[in-house]
């Protein structure tokens, strides 16, 4: 799903890409992928989610889109879409997830107080999220709503997923 996650950021060519890692940089695969990819690697530091994209929105700076590896609904052209909406003036923009979380975050700028007090993990990560970004005063859309890997009931889904059956054989 790493590779699948990358090939898609990679296809939008919206410049600088950065794989952040857990726990450090040091595995052979992201050594790889840093390797053959020209992707940077760079390692996820705090003690919870909310921390470490806090982090790395604060690193990179400006516009910057954040996604995760567990999704692979989610494409190229989903990446685009988002990259657009934050072009168009928006704050943040949000890819929610089926399970209540989301998969992509966008922001223009860091926004650091967004990702306190979450329940990470919990279905109302997104509902939470959507308070925080009402009481900073942000502006934010969600274009659409997709569904991560996260139980072993979702791995039926990712079968029939041809895009995704094809790039990762």
């Amino acid at each position: 799903m790493i590779l699948n996650a990358l090939n898609n950021a990679i296809r939008i060519d919206s410049g600088r890409i950065t794989l952040w890692c857990s726990p450090d940089t040091r595995h052979h695969f992201f050594r790889a992928l840093h390797a053959h990819c020209g992707v940077k690697v760079s390692r996820q530091l705090g003690p919870d989610l909310g921390t470490r994209m806090a982090h790395a929105f604060a690193v990179h700076g400006g516009p910057m889109l954040l996604i995760g590896t567990d999704c692979p609904a989610l494409q190229t052209a989903h990446l685009a879409t988002a990259a657009n909406v934050l072009r168009d003036g928006r704050d943040a923009v949000f890819i929610p997830a089926e399970d209540g979380g989301y998969v992509l975050v966008g922001l223009r700028q860091p926004q650091p107080l967004l990702f306190e007090n979450i329940d990470w993990g919990s279905e109302q990560v997104m509902a939470q999220t959507r308070e925080r970004l009402d009481g900073l005063g942000l502006r934010w859309a969600e274009p659409l709503i997709l569904w991560d890997v996260d139980r072993p009931s979702d791995l039926a889904r990712l079968a029939t997923l041809e895009d995704f059956t094809e790039w990762s054989s």
